[in-house]
């Protein structure tokens, strides 16, 4: 199971709403990319698109309103 240490991911006052919310949404792309052009997943989106994000391909970026959530 990947359980990842998010301290580093939230220490820019990042929410952990928006951290499930960009990962969700980037597993959404994954998925459907791999059904458009029938490729078999050997791993879940959901883990993919979390690496992906710890990596730092993608950054998120959250309104002030909801940074201290």
């Amino acid at each position: 199971m990947f359980n990842p240490d998010l301290r580093n991911v939230l220490k820019d006052h990042l929410s952990r709403y928006s951290l499930v919310t960009a990962t969700a949404k980037r597993a959404r792309e994954i998925s459907e990319y791999a059904q458009e052009n029938k490729i078999a997943m050997t791993e879940k989106p959901v883990s993919l698109a979390l690496e992906e994000i710890l990596d730092g391909k993608f950054a998120i970026i959250e309104p002030e309103e909801i940074r201290n959530i």
